[in-house]
C-alpha cells in the first residue's frame, strides 16, 4: 500500500471489502440457517456451547491483528447471535430489570438477536427455565470480593435445570442520581452484593447517607429515577436506560470485582477438552468423612477448583457441599472418580459440565 494514498483511495478499498463482507456474512447465515432446519429435524438444540467456544478458540488462532482477540470476539458475538435468530428464536431470561449485570451478561453470551426477557428474582429465572417459558437463563453464581450467590446454590439443588455455561465479567460500580450532584443524596440503594462491594468507598464519601437494600441494582436506578435525593450503585448502562447521570464511576473497593455467571437450561454441552464440572452431594456426619470423599479427584489427577459448604434447610447443623473441578463428566477419569464419590455419598447430584469459561 503507498503511503501517498488519499483518503478517498483508501475509503474506496473499504467499501469494496465492505461489499464482500457483507455478500460473505449472508452466504455464512444462509448456511446457519440450513444447519437450524437439520437440528430441527433431529430434535438438536440451537445453542451449543461447546461449538461456540471452538469457534473462538480458532478465531484466536487466525486472528494476526491490528484487532485485538476481544473486539473480534465481539464482532463474532453479534455474527453468531443473528445466524442463531434465523435457525430458531431464542428466549433468555435474566435477573431483572433491564440494565442489571445479570443483563449485561445474558447480552455478552447471547448478543442482541436474542430474545432477553428480565424476571424478578433468581428463583424466577430458574422457573422461567424450568416450566420452559425460556430455553435458558443467567444467574449470578459467585464475585470474586463477596463469595458465593446463595439463592443460585439453591436452587441449583432444587430445579431440574444443568448449568450449560459460564462467563466472567469484570464488575465496574457507578453512582448514579437524577442530578448527578452528590451534595443532594441523602440515601444509597442498591443490590447488598454491590453495596457490600463498595462498603469502604460509600463509607469515606457519604459517611451520613442512609443504605437500603433492594433486589437489583437496576431496581435502585428506577428509584433513583423517581427520587433525587437516592442515589443507586448500578452499571453504567443504567444511565443511558433510565436517564440518570453519573455522581461517581468506578467506585468498588477492588479492582479485580469479577463476578461469574451461569447459564441454565435443559441441554448437556459435549466435551471440548477445557471444560468445568459442577456437582453437589451430601454425607453422614463422620471424622475425616470430607478427606474421604474428595480422595477419588486427587487420585484420578482431578484439579478441584472451588468447594463451597451450605446448610441443609431441612436438617440443621448438616450440609451440601457444592464443587467445581476441570473436566467433563463423560471423561473416562471423572467418570471413574464420581462411581467412587456417589458411594460414600448420602446425595449427589452433578449440576452440569460446560465449557470452561475465561
Amino acid at each position: 500500500m503507498s503511503r501517498n494514498e488519499s483518503v478517498d483511495a483508501l475509503r474506496k478499498k473499504i467499501d469494496q471489502i465492505d461489499e464482500k463482507l457483507v455478500s460473505l456474512l449472508n452466504v455464512r447465515a444462509s448456511l446457519a440457517r440450513k444447519i437450524g432446519r437439520t437440528k430441527s429435524l433431529n430434535h438438536q438444540e440451537i445453542y451449543a456451547p461447546a461449538r461456540e467456544k471452538e469457534i473462538f478458540r480458532r478465531l484466536g488462532l487466525l486472528n494476526r491483528g491490528p484487532l485485538p482477540d476481544e473486539a473480534l470476539r465481539s464482532i463474532y458475538r453479534e455474527v453468531i447471535s443473528a445466524s442463531r435468530a434465523l435457525e430458531a428464536p431464542l428466549r433468555v431470561a435474566y435477573l431483572g430489570p433491564e440494565a442489571t449485570y445479570s443483563h449485561a451478561a445474558a447480552r455478552e453470551r447471547f448478543g442482541t438477536s436474542a430474545a432477553l426477557v428480565a424476571a424478578p428474582s433468581i428463583d424466577a429465572v430458574f422457573q422461567e427455565v424450568v416450566q420452559e417459558r425460556a430455553s435458558f437463563g443467567v444467574v449470578p453464581i459467585e464475585n470474586s470480593t463477596e463469595g458465593v450467590v446463595g439463592q443460585t446454590l439453591d436452587q441449583l439443588v432444587e430445579a431440574d435445570v444443568n448449568i450449560c455455561a459460564e462467563l466472567f465479567v469484570v464488575i465496574h460500580h457507578c453512582l448514579l442520581s437524577r442530578t448527578g450532584r452528590a451534595d443532594r443524596i441523602r440515601r444509597i440503594a442498591s443490590h447488598p452484593q454491590a453495596l457490600a462491594q463498595c462498603r469502604g468507598w460509600l463509607a469515606r464519601r457519604f459517611p451520613r447517607a442512609k443504605l437500603e437494600e433492594v433486589a437489583s441494582t437496576a431496581q435502585a436506578a428506577l428509584m433513583a429515577k423517581e427520587d433525587g435525593s437516592l442515589g443507586a450503585v448500578c452499571s453504567a448502562l443504567a444511565r443511558d436506560v433510565y436517564g440518570l447521570e453519573i455522581v461517581a464511576a468506578n467506585i468498588e473497593d477492588r479492582s479485580n470485582n469479577i463476578t461469574r455467571f451461569v447459564v441454565i437450561g435443559k441441554i448437556e454441552p459435549r466435551p471440548t477438552g477445557d471444560d468445568k464440572t459442577s456437582l453437589v452431594f451430601s454425607v453422614k456426619d463422620e471424622p475425616g468423612i470430607l478427606h474421604r470423599m474428595l480422595e477419588p479427584l486427587a487420585r484420578n489427577r482431578i484439579n478441584l477448583t472451588k468447594i463451597e459448604s451450605r446448610p441443609m434447610k431441612d436438617k440443621p447443623w448438616e450440609y451440601r457441599f457444592f464443587i467445581d473441578f476441570k473436566g467433563h463428566k463423560d471423561e473416562p477419569r471423572v467418570k471413574r472418580a464420581l462411581r467412587i464419590l456417589d458411594r460414600g455419598c448420602t446425595t449427589l447430584k452433578i449440576l452440569g459440565s460446560y465449557p470452561a469459561g475465561t
